[in-house]
């Protein structure tokens, strides 16, 4: 018996200790919800502040407008990065925002997209949604999604939509709307030009922008959720997505970011 007790020290020692370590790396792992837009340039950026300061970002991509209503209903994130400044600012008048962590970060933009192998000719512009070799023409959901809402403004300016609303094919975020058209699920779509220059759809298909006066401007922000459970990294991503450097990333891929936020 009286030899079973430091064993026993030791197991409680050890076992404390690996508590303590595991706490230690759950609060250097913040969980971030993010518009679909973000995807590969979260990537980049996440990847940057992890080598930087040891610490992960855990990011979840999704349209803004159902991530809007999950945190409403106090789903687990630290952070929420929105295509639509209306759903952060909504969060910040219920409460529901660490005060002073709204940033307005970047401004999307729209493009037409489709596969290389396709002979629609992109640079006649929006009208190009007319060839009558279209069957399908992939936007996001705009119920929800920026992106959509924005694909919409646009169709309806240039007096599209009525005629094309028939091949429509609605994608649940920018990104799965990427994919119906690199699939060959839909002929042509409407995406955000943040994933049309990224590297696996750059190769594989080709764009041109919709003119940015032909729908509302995608401006987009961030906050720190209140219910954080580690505000500290979350304030120094935020940091960190503030600087000079991360805002070339940003316009690296096809993001409007005013040289004042830097």
């Amino acid at each position: 018996m009286i030899q079973q007790l430091p064993m026993r020290k030791t197991c409680l020692v050890l076992c404390l200790a690996l508590i303590v370590v595991c706490q230690i790396s759950v609060a250097q792992e913040i969980n971030v919800a993010a518009a679909a837009d973000l995807q590969f340039a979260m990537q980049d950026i996440a990847g940057r502040f992890q080598k930087e300061s040891g610490k992960t970002v855990k990011v979840s991509y999704g349209s803004s407008g159902n991530f809007y209503q999950q945190l409403q209903n106090g789903a687990p994130f630290d952070m929420f990065f929105s295509a639509n400044l209306d759903y952060a600012k909504k969060l910040d008048a219920a409460g529901l925002v660490e005060p002073g962590s709204y940033y307005e970060y970047a401004q999307g933009k729209i493009v037409i997209w489709a596969p290389l192998e396709s002979k629609l000719d992109l640079k006649s512009g929006m009208k190009v949604l007319l060839d009558p070799s279209i069957k399908k023409i992939a936007i996001a959901n705009p119920q929800h999604a920026p992106y959509g809402q924005a694909a919409v403004a646009a169709l309806q300016k240039e007096n599209l939509y009525d005629k094309v609303k028939d091949e429509l094919v609605l994608g649940e975020n920018i990104s799965q709307t990427a994919s119906f058209v690199k699939s060959g699920a839909a002929d042509v779509g409407i995406i955000a030009l943040s994933l049309a220059v990224a590297p696996n759809m750059k190769v594989a298909g080709h764009y041109a922008e919709v003119p940015g006066d032909e729908y509302p401007p995608i401006q987009q922000a961030c906050v720190i959720l209140r219910s954080a459970k580690d505000k500290k990294t979350a304030q120094e991503f935020l940091s960190f997505f503030k600087t000079a450097a991360i805002a070339d990333v940003l316009r690296g891929y096809g993001f409007d970011v005013q040289a004042s936020r830097r």
